[in-house]
């Protein structure tokens, strides 16, 4: 989403870029922030972003360069040649580097990692090593780290030499003598502590950790759940190997939620934001579920044309099947989506199903009995004014009434239960539970509907 200011300084920065004013634009730019400077070059023609972003100091550029998206990256790179792209690359925060190398071409990528200094390559690789969904892909090298021997003055002294290299200084982590993490401590707890006194003596044995191989989403829960701004991340032999912070988290998270709304829409996860997701993708990402659905739909007209003498006989029951099919498929979308997110946010645990079930039953119940009454109601006032009239009108309001209820009931059970299931199957809740839920409940649905009519019908109007 562009920033109004964005929006209002773009005709003046195409001015500046036409008259040549590189100095007043140079001004400008170093009065918007980073993540505006970087919107203003996706909005710019080609070459016009080409030279706005020269205009940019070395370390500036930098931060610009991590906002934007990868195919714009990808199209400075080849504007600024290997030597311009390169010092770019290397003024980037690691983790921000990775991204960018992870998203260009792999020849492009492997020439500029060939390209870095020997410590940048290394720390470089070693980000690359790990899973593309790993905490080891978020984490960065730059944060503070101390002796469980030092004195509370000494790492003070410590933080002051070296903390201005460190992503945040909010956290200190302490290591032993062979580098593994003992320890994390808050600033406020070592400006407040006796300077004299040993960091050991002033541990609280309160420590959160993430293994570098852990899943990006393990990283976003523990930060939501304790409210931490940085957590540490050790591989397998406890070492401390970086640190993740609350920035590359909400970025983690915004594309995971993002991910899990697209695939409740029945469409398979966009790689790209939606402006910039060309034709044949979006028909690609979406066609196949459309497709599934479709053929899955026909069941309804089999299940229609079974009960083509009911419908013949009671008009009515026709007029109500668009209800049916609505309320049913809305109630059980309502109950899947709760329990996905409930299982996204780890409220909830497949072995945890039978709570559910009785939660959704009781639910069903007084939803339905609501949706039932206004069914019922509704059918018989339409066919006491002459829509679909018949013999026994209160009988067909209560039939259908009944078949609300039911309907409502059991479109509960099944949206509730259905991701429990996927979930417990190691499939994807998210991506198959909403279109499957509405799917089978047009088709379960009628069957529900129609059954009721012939029971409570048959002898009277069938």
């Amino acid at each position: 989403m562009r920033a109004p200011t964005v929006q209002l300084l773009l005709p003046e920065i195409e001015d500046l870029l036409q008259q040549g004013q590189y100095a007043d634009l140079r001004r400008a730019l170093l009065e918007l922030h980073e993540a505006d400077v970087a919107d203003l070059l996706e909005d710019l023609a080609h070459d016009e972003a080409a030279v706005v972003f020269r205009l940019l100091p070395r370390d500036r550029a930098a931060e610009v360069f991590a906002h934007l998206e990868p195919e714009v990256q990808e199209g400075l790179i080849d504007d600024l040649g290997a030597e311009g792209a390169l010092r770019i690359v290397e003024s980037m925060d690691l983790d921000d580097r990775a991204a960018l190398l992870d998203e260009l071409p792999a020849e492009v990528a492997t020439r500029l990692v060939s390209s870095l200094s020997p410590e940048n390559r290394r720390q470089t690789q070693l980000i690359l090593g790990y899973p593309s969904e790993s905490v080891g892909r978020l984490m960065t090298p730059d944060y503070v780290r101390i002796k469980r021997s030092w004195t509370v003055q000494r790492a003070l002294d410590h933080i002051r030499r070296y903390g201005r290299d460190a992503e945040t200084v909010n956290w200190v982590y302490v290591v032993d003598d062979e580098g593994r993490l003992v320890d994390d401590l808050h600033i406020r707890k070592l400006l407040l502590a006796d300077p004299a006194a040993t960091i050991e003596s002033v541990f609280d044995g309160q420590i959160l950790v993430l293994q570098a191989t852990d899943d990006q989403e393990v990283a976003v829960r523990l930060m939501a759940r304790y409210d931490r701004t940085a957590l540490p991340v050790v591989d397998s032999r406890g070492m401390l190997v970086g640190i993740v912070t609350h920035d590359d988290v909400i970025d983690v998270a915004e594309e995971e939620a993002t991910e899990d709304f697209q695939k409740q829409g029945g469409v398979v996860a966009l790689e790209r934001p939606y402006m910039q997701t060309g034709l044949l993708e979006m028909v690609r990402k979406r066609a196949p579920w459309l497709v599934a659905l479709f053929i899955c739909q026909n069941l309804s007209l089999v299940t229609l044309s079974f009960f083509e003498e009911q419908l013949d006989a009671v008009v009515i029951l026709a007029l109500f099947v668009p209800l049916i099919i609505s309320t049913g498929g809305n109630t059980g979308t309502q109950a899947s989506s709760l329990v996905i997110r409930a299982l996204a946010l780890q409220e909830l645990h497949p072995k945890q199903w039978h709570r559910v079930l009785h939660k959704e039953v009781l639910t069903g119940v007084v939803l339905g009995l609501l949706m039932g009454l206004m069914a019922g109601l509704a059918a018989t006032v339409v066919q006491l004014m002459g829509v679909g009239q018949n013999d026994a009108p209160v009988r067909v309001g209560f039939a259908i009434s009944v078949a609300v209820i039911a309907n409502v009931l059991w479109a509960a059970v099944l949206g509730s239960l259905l991701p429990l299931a996927l979930q417990r199957l190691k499939l994807d809740p998210a991506a198959m539970s909403a279109p499957m839920v509405a799917t089978l409940m047009d088709v379960t649905g009628l069957l529900i509907y129609f059954s009721v009519a012939l029971l409570m019908l048959t002898g009277v109007l069938l």
